[in-house]
């Protein structure tokens, strides 16, 4: 389903994982099993009008024309630590990818985007970059990083969430309009302390068994 520059995955595979992966009783083992699958399912639907380009090839019959993606690889960029459980399902659909790494904190206080670490390609102007994170909640993170990968010469960006909330998703649009966004669900607010609900807790920690 897509609004405006918003698609919802809503395949049932992607809705079916979800539902797992919110159940307070998942297993650590569990839940980043599970988000690696959705991960690569979101990858899916992201690249699927990545434009295509001619190529002769021989099969064990004879020549052929097939397709093949156009310009230089993607890269796969999650925001540390949470967007790393997208990035193995990810890579086992496009495994010649690029990675960058963007290293980001939320200020408990503020809930402000703090940097802490940054690596990507020297050429982001030519590559299509897909930012990955999977709870776009106050939005204050995502926004930092599209900041910075546009600093850095991105122009072709696309976010991947695995929820959203309707208070992020209306600031990041605000900030970044040009930035199209995929995401598995819209959830129905914010709490106090800028946390999805009725979401699925804190990914980062549900991911890697902290608190």
């Amino acid at each position: 389903m897509s609004t405006g520059r918003v698609t919802v995955v809503d395949h049932p595979l992607v809705q079916h994982k979800l539902t797992y992966l919110r159940d307070k009783n998942r297993s650590t083992k569990g839940f980043r099993q599970i988000l690696n699958e959705i991960g690569m399912l979101l990858a899916y639907e992201v690249t699927r009008d990545l434009p295509l380009e001619p190529v002769t090839i021989e099969t064990p019959l004879q020549p052929m024309q097939g397709q093949q993606i156009q310009g230089k690889k993607l890269v796969l960029a999650p925001i540390l630590r949470a967007g790393v459980g997208f990035l193995d399902g990810m890579l086992s659909l496009v495994p010649s990818a690029r990675v960058a790494h963007i290293g980001l904190y939320r200020d408990p206080e503020t809930l402000e985007a703090v940097e802490y670490y940054f690596k990507a390609p020297s050429d982001l102007a030519d590559r299509t970059v897909l930012v990955l994170d999977p709870m776009l909640a106050t939005a204050n993170s995502a926004i930092a990083a599209l900041d910075r990968l546009k600093a850095r010469g991105a122009s072709d960006l696309r976010f991947v969430c695995l929820l959203a909330a309707p208070e992020g998703l209306a600031k990041f649009q605000a900030a970044h309009p040009d930035v199209p966004v995929w995401t598995a669900a819209i959830d129905s607010h914010l709490n106090d302390h800028g946390y999805i609900v009725p979401g699925l807790g804190d990914a980062g920690d549900r991911m890697y068994g902290t608190r």
